[in-house]
């Protein structure tokens, strides 16, 4: 702004005009200010760029630092956030990972897996004999067996008769008091 008359410039910077803006560089979208379309040609050399800055970026920072510069690349990208180990370190691991790999499969082809908590052939021998032992010994026991429970709720014959008398006694009351 000169002397309070508003230029195209000045304006253009307040509205924030501009063609594209790549804001979020780790997921590599584009958010565009505009409604104009990119080409997939220059997504791709936008993408190209900022991998590019980040390398730099990593570089620089890492020369200020002091410390070793770190290959960078995809591989190169996910170590970064977790924890950095050496190309021999790294050996090491894959090393005891192949031996760890080697012994399930030579243990596990050898001998099959033990089934949990079931019987063996011999234990299921052993209990049926004894469940056979027991039910011998009820049968030559004989005469223990129990009546069939009754059922609840049901009426006897007494109690039915009994019931229907009670019956005719109150409808024969009815009838005389309504009849009077």
């Amino acid at each position: 702004m000169t002397h309070g008359i508003p230029n195209e410039l000045t304006v253009r910077n307040k509205v924030h005009i501009s063609p594209a803006k790549i804001t979020d560089c780790h997921t590599r979208q584009l958010q565009l200010s505009t409604g104009m379309d990119i080409s997939v040609k220059d997504l791709q050399e936008a993408i190209s760029i900022r991998q590019q800055i980040d390398n730099l970026q990593g570089r620089l920072s890492s020369l200020l630092r002091g410390a070793p510069q770190r290959p960078s690349g995809p591989i190169a990208r996910a170590t970064i956030r977790g924890r950095y180990f050496s190309p021999a370190t790294r050996a090491k691991l894959a090393a005891a990972a192949k031996a760890r790999w080697a012994r399930t499969r030579s243990v596990g082809a050898a001998t099959p897996a033990r089934r949990k908590g079931q019987l063996t052939p011999a234990g299921r021998r052993k209990l049926s004999q004894l469940m056979k032992a027991r039910w011998a010994a009820r049968r030559k026991a004989g005469g223990t067996k129990r009546a069939p429970a009754k059922k609840r709720g049901a009426l006897t014959a007494a109690g039915r008769k009994r019931l229907s008398d009670l019956m005719k006694a109150r409808w024969a009351a009815r009838r005389k008091s309504s009849g009077k």
